[in-house]
């Protein structure tokens, strides 16, 4: 079996994005229509189907099954309990070929037929979560084969069962065991497992019914979404095989850090820095929010550094839209760290009154940090 690894010319501790990149270089490299070799765009599209599967790639790392072979057991290669086979074997011998989904013809292999889901990230500001949004978003995936429908069929005749198989997608042979000859079931290497095959191959897609094209999807991103939510587009994802059913696209959220917002939620926080003199006597302050808005906001007299002033639905909307959450002032208060002549008379007239001596040593007031 080919290291997988090297088929997409990577070091076993790549990256997800990283095999992403290098099956997208190589796919375009070797793709048959770009006149690339076919087996050996199947071979790097194979790879990156196992590396891209969180579970199937932990198992190659620990096995080395990449998922369409039994991984064989015991030094050297060979088969420990005399089976012939891997561990898969073996439960295929004592439970019933096709134990864990088997069937015939429509069961086990449509679902094999079926297209995969997709995932495609999208990035969004505040601003775009507060109103929603209409986003474009580009996925390069298998689609639908336009010359022959998706049938796979040059002359457009629909697939018939699998003659290898009779249609049940597997092949039976017989292995060797302690206990006597037993019947195991692998996947049909004909029909590739589907239970079905085209006479006249599609020269474009050759008979698989869908190849890897790029497209763009317009995308309605309703206001509210949070970091990570997904937002299902059924049907769009990758075509199946020879006509059967596409698996779904998901567009997942990533929102951008703001400039001076943070979010919690519904809830917006900010903090905001007043003069001494604001502090002291009170008045109005204008807040810059999301989307050009401003809020007049009225500042108590006395207030200390730290509270927190709230302005009330002006923070985001739940999912699909609705009531806002609210805006949090955390204060701050400008304090001169130079004072002239005169202000510093001031200031010590101000303490006089206050029977405050401001050279003289003072007890104050400690608290928990």
């Amino acid at each position: 079996m080919a290291d997988l690894y090297g088929v997409l010319g990577l070091g076993a501790d790549a990256a997800a994005d990283d095999i992403k990149r290098a099956y997208r270089r190589k796919a375009r490299e070797h793709h048959p229509d770009a006149g690339g070799d076919p087996e050996r765009f199947k071979e790097v599209t194979h790879a990156y189907e196992v590396l891209s599967d969180p579970e199937r790639r932990a198992r190659y790392d620990r096995f080395g099954d990449d998922g369409s072979t039994r991984a064989r057991g015991g030094g050297g290669g060979q088969d420990p309990f005399g089976f012939g086979g891997g561990i898969g074997d073996v439960i295929d011998a004592f439970f019933g070929a096709g134990f864990g989904g088997g069937g015939g013809f429509g069961g086990a292999p449509q679902r094999e037929r079926s297209g995969r889901d997709v995932l495609v990230g999208v990035d969004l500001t505040l601003e775009e979560v507060l109103t929603g949004v209409t986003r474009r978003v580009e996925v390069e995936v298998a689609a639908t084969c336009e010359p022959c429908g998706g049938s796979g069929s040059a002359d457009g005749s629909a697939p018939t069962r699998c003659a290898t198989c009779s249609g049940s997608g597997r092949v039976q042979r017989m292995v060797r065991t302690p206990l006597g000859s037993m019947a195991t079931a692998t996947a049909c290497s004909a029909c590739s497992g589907t239970g079905r095959s085209v006479e006249h191959a599609c020269t474009a897609c050759r008979g698989e019914g869908r190849r890897v094209q790029r497209r763009e999807l317009d995308v309605d991103l309703p206001a509210g979404l949070e970091d990570g939510d997904r937002i299902p587009q059924r049907g769009q994802g990758e075509a199946g095989r020879q006509g059967a059913k596409a698996g779904d696209l998901y567009v997942q959220v990533q929102v951008v850090p703001h400039a001076h917002l943070v979010r919690e939620g519904r809830a917006l926080h900010t903090r905001i820095r007043i003069p001494l003199t604001t502090a002291l006597l009170g008045g109005t302050v204008r807040v810059p929010a999301l989307a050009g808005e401003e809020h007049e906001v009225a500042v108590p007299a006395g207030v200390q550094p730290g509270e927190v002033l709230l302005v009330t639905r002006a923070g985001l909307p739940v999912r699909g839209g609705g009531r806002r959450g609210d805006l949090h002032l955390h204060v701050d208060v400008d304090v001169p760290r130079r004072l002239g002549r005169k202000e510093r008379e001031v200031v010590r007239g101000w303490a006089a009154q206050r029977g405050e001596d401001p050279d003289a040593p003072r007890t104050v007031e400690v608290r928990r940090p």
